[in-house]
């Protein structure tokens, strides 16, 4: 069994949704373009990549005629496309707590004011 220089467990959840989606979205995205839209370093992303790819999550292909040899095609696998549904549910449970954390650190800062800042924009 080879095991992966980045295991699949360490990577954190908002990366894996980042890169799972986009890999849905867009196939033939570049590992730079990845790691740009996850907002890590390229290297992070190379070994994200092995670590799906070695838990079955995906696929990659070199392109055959691209003049860019370095192309991939990747794809979410069936078991990927089930993970990219259970990440995106974590995912977006995480950011409606953080959302509903923010809305209470706002109303207290309001009552601590005295003010709504948003009157103060106009």
């Amino acid at each position: 069994m080879r095991l992966s220089p980045f295991p699949y467990f360490i990577m954190q959840e908002s990366i894996r949704y980042h890169i799972l989606k986009q890999i849905q979205d867009n196939p033939e995205i570049t590992q730079r373009e990845l790691a740009r839209v996850a907002g890590v370093s390229l290297g992070k992303i190379n070994y994200c990549l092995r670590a799906l790819a070695d838990k079955g999550l995906i696929k990659a292909e070199r392109f055959r005629q691209n003049p860019h040899k370095g192309r991939y095609l990747y794809a979410l696998t069936p078991k990927g496309l089930e993970e990219k549904t259970r990440v995106t549910s974590r995912f977006l449970r995480k950011k409606l707590q953080e959302y509903d954390a923010l809305k209470e650190e706002i109303e207290r800062l309001r009552e601590e004011t005295g003010k709504d800042p948003e009157s103060e924009l106009g």
